[in-house]
């Protein structure tokens, strides 16, 4: 029996920089392959090329693709058009950019049907993307296929842009970080589902820096870095018994120690009473009343759509609460790193661009932005020379760290983080942590981290709000709350987080 997936000897360049060197591997029907490696690492350039999607000015080779018995190697662009989607697959990492904005989340589900004439008229296609959205625990299907993008967390277009990929029950599914914007309990929910549809006989490709999730769903994983597969072999046999030195790296900085220290006594920097939020009559938050102590970090955590972004925003003055109030203390610089960077960023400037202009609106003579914008990148790990690349160059965790950077060049008293690290590889997720947590300590900043990493949360947060169906149903010290949580709620999340722990 023939492999479903078949890739041998691929090379990715950009003029005279490879940046994929001679990887192969071999996918069966119901097998799930893993690639990690950090960010840059070529995961995801190798998974776009398996649908002959890799961007301009990619020079591609490869000895053999074959694709449920198509030899993908000699298709033209119409062939890949008429193999995408019906016999392979793809769940894309930055779902915001990935769906249209002017099309409803139906419409975008049901295009893979109409376009392979797999399901014929409205109704029945109607009938077939609601059973779609069920599937990948979407929340009031039938309302949320008439909305927008925007209209729905990034949790909820991550799943809308699953159920799209597995409409036309393809034979390969490639799905590059697909649970990096969902919280514990969905995300165990759709690796669940993932898992499924591999049992059932489709072929998975798996790009992941989540080496938990790795573990609870692949069979075999490839560790890549700089384009070059370093190690290969079953999750057991790698991720119990990694041989090479870059592979036990990655591991050791999945490691999180609670953070147990008690903050000394502070005085409130914001004081929160009763903040509600609506949209169009839909409650988003409900009456939160919380306080955040200068000096200290507040933890958000809860499922998508629970209303964790809603209060950032509020918090950061984005959005106006149509009730209650949030009171801080005299005068303060706040800044919002975004979910999503790439929407954050102009596409049209370079990264360095960018920064430059933070600086200059936070009062920095121009003679001097050159050098912190060199600063601020070194910071966050990135290069200098990446300052002259515009946003869609860079790789997703390179997009992440950038957005922070902009962030720190404000010189903010107060730092609201929207998901700052869910797109980052282990080691560069450990580097973003300490510097935080680092300049914390350094600038006595206030930072309040809204997250669905209940295991980053634990390590880097002072106190904790959990929120439900925008209500806050648990508050508190976080080594008290996740130690003994009182709500069952709290409880389904630990417990979702803990069973994709080795």
């Amino acid at each position: 029996m023939s492999a479903a997936l078949e890739v041998r000897g691929l090379r990715i360049a950009f003029g005279a920089e490879r940046v994929v060197d001679d990887v192969g591997f071999t996918v069966d029907a119901g097998e799930c392959v893993a690639i990690v490696g950090e960010s840059g690492a070529g995961k995801s350039l190798t998974a776009r090329a398996l649908l002959g999607l890799t961007p301009p000015g990619a020079e591609v080779a490869v000895d053999a693709l074959v694709i449920d018995g198509t030899d993908g190697a000699a298709l033209s662009e119409r062939g890949w058009r008429t193999l995408r989607g019906a016999r392979i697959g793809l769940v894309s990492q930055d779902a915001l950019v990935s769906l249209d904005p002017l099309r409803r989340i139906g419409a975008e589900v049901a295009e893979p049907l109409r376009l392979h004439g797999i399901v014929r008229g409205r109704v029945a296609r109607d009938a077939q993307v609601r059973d779609l959205l069920q599937r990948v625990w979407m929340p009031d299907a039938p309302r949320r296929a008439r909305q927008h993008p925007h209209e729905l967390s990034g949790g909820l277009r991550q799943r809308a842009l699953i159920a799209s990929a597995i409409a036309a029950a393809p034979a390969v599914l490639v799905a590059d970080e697909p649970t990096t914007a969902l919280d514990a309990t969905v995300q165990a929910r759709i690796l669940r589902l993932l898992r499924e549809i591999a049992d059932a006989g489709t072929a998975l490709v798996f790009i992941s820096h989540d080496f938990a999730a790795v573990r609870r769903l692949a069979d075999r994983v490839l560790v890549m870095k700089d384009g070059v597969v370093v190690e290969s072999g079953s999750v057991r046999d790698v991720l119990e018994s990694p041989q090479h030195e870059y592979t036990r790296q990655l591991i050791a900085a999945t490691i999180h120690e609670p953070r147990t220290t008690v903050p000394k006594d502070s005085s409130p920097l914001l004081v929160a009473a009763e903040v509600s939020k609506s949209f169009d009559a839909v409650p988003a938050v409900v009456e939160a009343s919380f306080t955040v102590a200068e000096g200290t970090t507040l933890g958000i955590v809860g499922e998508s759509g629970s209303g964790k972004t809603t209060l950032a925003r509020m918090i950061v003055g984005v959005d106006a609460p149509d009730a209650g109030s949030l009171r801080w203390s005299g005068q303060r610089r706040v800044q919002l790193v975004h979910q999503n960077p790439l929407g954050a960023f102009d596409p049209r400037w370079t990264i360095g661009r960018s920064l430059r202009e933070a600086l200059e609106a936070a009062g920095v003579p121009r003679q001097e932005r050159a050098a912190q914008v060199a600063e601020l990148l070194a910071e966050v790990g990135l290069a200098a020379e990446l300052a002259e690349r515009r946003p869609s160059a860079l790789s997703g965790g390179q997009r992440q760290r950038a957005a922070i950077a902009r962030a720190l060049a404000a010189d903010p008293e107060v730092l609201v983080l929207d998901e700052p690290v869910s797109a980052l590889d282990p080691s560069v997720r450990e580097r973003v942590l300490r510097l935080l947590a680092r300049l914390q300590q350094e600038r006595q900043l206030t930072m309040i981290l809204v997250s669905h990493d209940l295991d980053v949360v634990g390590a880097v947060a002072d106190e904790v709000l959990v929120m439900q169906d925008g209500r806050i149903v648990e508050q508190g010290a976080t080594a008290d709350v996740f130690a003994a949580p009182q709500h069952p709620f709290t409880r389904e999340l630990l417990d979702a987080s803990a069973s994709a722990r080795p």
